[in-house]
């Protein structure tokens, strides 16, 4: 199992915890944390600005797919980012818990 970090925005902490519960009581993270943001982005060839909640999510490579699947059905963004970033190094009791979690 190799780590990675997950990074998903949504529309208001309603949303967030919706997605965050659902990930969790099915073990595709092991843990998840919850920050509001100001986002500026490109949209339909105009620049647009939301508040939104930041989900750093942690997790494993392997779950990617997985974690896809239930954000496409409970997200209300037509097209949201959710993007992995792998985890070179971390500590031996992180990796415990990795194993003794998910």
């Amino acid at each position: 199992m190799r780590m990675n970090l997950l990074f998903l925005t949504c529309a208001n902490e309603e949303e967030a915890e919706k997605i965050s519960t659902t990930l969790l009581s099915k073990k595709l993270v092991f843990c998840i944390k919850k920050t509001p943001v100001s986002s500026s982005f490109l949209w339909k060839g105009k620049i647009d600005n939301s508040n939104e909640i930041l989900l750093v999510m942690d997790s494993v490579e392997e779950n990617f797919e997985k974690v896809n699947e239930e954000v496409r059905k409970l997200h209300s963004y037509d097209t949201y980012v959710l993007s992995s970033v792998p985890v070179n190094k971390t500590t031996k009791e992180v990796e415990k818990w990795i194993r003794d979690e998910l």
